[in-house]
């Protein structure tokens, strides 16, 4: 696929590759190169743990769900649910990402924990990043002029708290270009 998307390197078109858990390593730099954006599924990573060694065996899964991995060479990171496969919580996605554990809190320390992303990359993956994927960035995935003015106010703060409470964080209230529209 990759060698395909080349042929169209120079223009803005903003080929993503969607659920590119799996790739080879010698390739990570290639997206970077040729500006292809990888979207992860953050939550595929803790619901596929039990099985995804056995699949793809002991040496091949070091280098899967290699989120790290890519942001270290440059490569933009989209997230997103995945929704209806997983739940459409984003919340439980950014646990997954910043933690790689289940909701059980397993395995500790993360499954391949070298892979975690910060609280940060977690949240633009979410917001700038998935908005610029989609050609949306003039619009979306930020609170600056100009932009609709979308945000939640959540229960509390997920860029501080203990990083086992973010799956239990709630949404307050919610707002679509600067209107509340939801409030508990």
């Amino acid at each position: 696929i990759i060698d395909d998307l080349n042929l169209y390197h120079n223009q803005d078109l903003r080929f993503r590759v969607e659920h590119a858990q799996i790739v080879s390593p010698e390739d990570i730099p290639r997206y970077k190169n040729m500006s292809i954006i990888v979207s992860f599924q953050p939550t595929h990573a803790t619901s596929d743990k039990g099985y995804a060694e056995s699949r793809l065996g002991p040496t091949r899964i070091k280098t899967s769900y290699a989120w790290r991995s890519f942001l270290s060479k440059g490569v933009s990171l989209a997230l997103g649910s995945d929704f209806p496969i997983e739940e459409v919580n984003p919340l439980l996605g950014f646990y997954a990402a910043v933690t790689r554990k289940d909701l059980k809190g397993y395995p500790p320390g993360g499954w391949y924990p070298e892979q975690k992303l910060t609280r940060f990359e977690t949240l633009q993956g979410f917001t700038l990043h998935a908005a610029f994927a989609a050609f949306q960035e003039k619009e979306l995935g930020s609170i600056a002029p100009k932009k609709f003015a979308d945000f939640i106010i959540l229960s509390e703060d997920i860029m501080t708290i203990d990083e086992d409470r973010i799956p239990y964080v709630t949404v307050e209230s919610t707002y679509l270009n600067g209107e509340l529209v939801f409030q508990i």
